[in-house]
């Protein structure tokens, strides 16, 4: 899990793009609000998981809500949406 992850935090999905080295959390905070990150997995890195933006902070009422914002902010992430909506 990622530094900028509080371990408090529940990750309720995880979606990752289809190469596997990125992929969006959304996760639930135990005072019942909802948040997302983006992360990167490079073999420089190790394969570990880097956050690539600073999404974590904002609060969302629900994990849709939170899915939803993300969708919009993280290009690949509606090309794997629409693919899944439609069955590819």
């Amino acid at each position: 899990m990622s530094q900028r992850l509080d371990r408090s935090w529940t990750v309720l999905t995880s979606i990752d793009n289809p190469e596997h080295d990125r992929c969006v959390d959304v996760f639930a905070r135990p005072d019942g609000s909802f948040g997302f990150e983006e992360f990167r997995r490079d073999v420089e890195d190790r394969g570990a998981w880097t956050p690539v933006q600073y999404y974590a902070g904002a609060e969302y009422p629900t994990a849709a809500e939170a899915l939803a914002v993300a969708e919009r902010n993280v290009a690949w992430l509606r090309l794997v949406l629409a693919e899944k909506r439609c069955g590819v």
